[in-house]
């Protein structure tokens, strides 16, 4: 058999299209635009290059982006100033402090200095613990875009077994507690976890989300699963001095065995800035006591 593959490329410009015209509404009902706010200490090229890209694609959707560029010596102190100014600033609706952050700088107090209203990358420890309880939340872009993707795909998910591979507090936590949500039988593997091959064979959906080049093999799934992959590994291409991108699972192997599969490039990838435009529109109804927007 060969895997239908999931575009989600496609899928995250509808979204946006979506966002577009939700965005218009709310301007007409309230007088202005939703605003993201997006903060870049230092000169790391790959965050550099995301950062752009986010701010396009929010003036795109008729949003305000604001930016700020700090240096890469920039204090803890003169970066929780300036997310406090952020926090107070009535035209900011979402802010979005671009990881990783220098050496000099805690992470963890950083996004815990964020006001959890205005948190669109859904780090923050309340905004954590409202999903582990049910509550609605702002929830990380990344795995909100896989669980959309997984609802396009197959429509209700409640019974399925589903094996989330990878731990992390970005992807794969709240991944396995958004499947949880829907009524999943959800097993959350790593790279400890003893016969991973077999735990994987059982699951009708996996999402892998380990960073490790091709982890996960096609033999290992099971046939017509539905396969997330967001891992994103650069290894050495077949000519000399060139990369290219690979996922965490071995794409070849899994068209051979999978129902559907996420390409690497071009799957999970574009689904992240369009939940961020997402969330920063669902920020901004609830800052005027609005209803989220409906279709997102």
């Amino acid at each position: 058999m060969t895997a239908e593959i999931i575009d989600g490329k496609a899928f995250a410009e509808g979204l946006r299209a979506r966002v577009g015209e939700a965005v218009a509404a709310f301007r007409a009902a309230r007088y202005r635009k939703p605003g993201l706010a997006v903060v870049l200490v230092g000169e790391d090229p790959a965050s550099a290059v995301y950062v752009r890209s986010k701010g396009k694609s929010t003036v795109a959707a008729g949003m305000e982006s604001i930016e700020h560029k700090l240096p890469e010596d920039t204090t803890q102190d003169v970066l929780l100033d300036l997310v406090g100014k952020l926090n107070a600033d009535p035209n900011v609706d979402g802010i979005l402090v671009q990881l990783p952050l220098p050496k000099q700088i805690d992470d963890k107090a950083v996004l815990a200095a964020i006001d959890p209203a205005k948190d669109v990358d859904g780090f923050h420890v309340v905004n954590a613990g409202k999903l582990a309880v049910g509550e609605p939340a702002l929830v990380p872009c990344t795995p909100l875009g896989c669980l959309m993707l997984l609802k396009d795909r197959l429509g209700d998910l409640s019974g399925l077994d589903a094996v989330v591979v990878g731990r992390s507090n970005i992807v794969g936590k709240p991944m396995a507690q958004l499947l949880i949500a829907e009524s999943c039988t959800v097993t959350v593997a790593h790279s400890r976890t003893r016969n991973l091959p077999e735990v994987v064979s059982r699951a009708d959906i996996v999402v892998a989300a380990v960073g490790r080049p091709n982890m996960v093999k096609g033999e290992w799934l099971k046939a017509g699963a539905t396969v997330i992959d967001v891992g994103i590994n650069r290894v050495p291409a077949e000519e000399e001095g060139k990369t290219k991108l690979v996922g965490d699972v071995d794409f070849a192997g899994a068209m051979l065995q999978a129902g559907a599969v996420t390409p690497v490039p071009g799957g999970v990838g574009p689904m992240t800035i369009a939940v961020l435009l997402r969330n920063t529109l669902v920020a901004a109804h609830a800052r005027e006591g609005l209803a989220p927007p409906e279709g997102l």
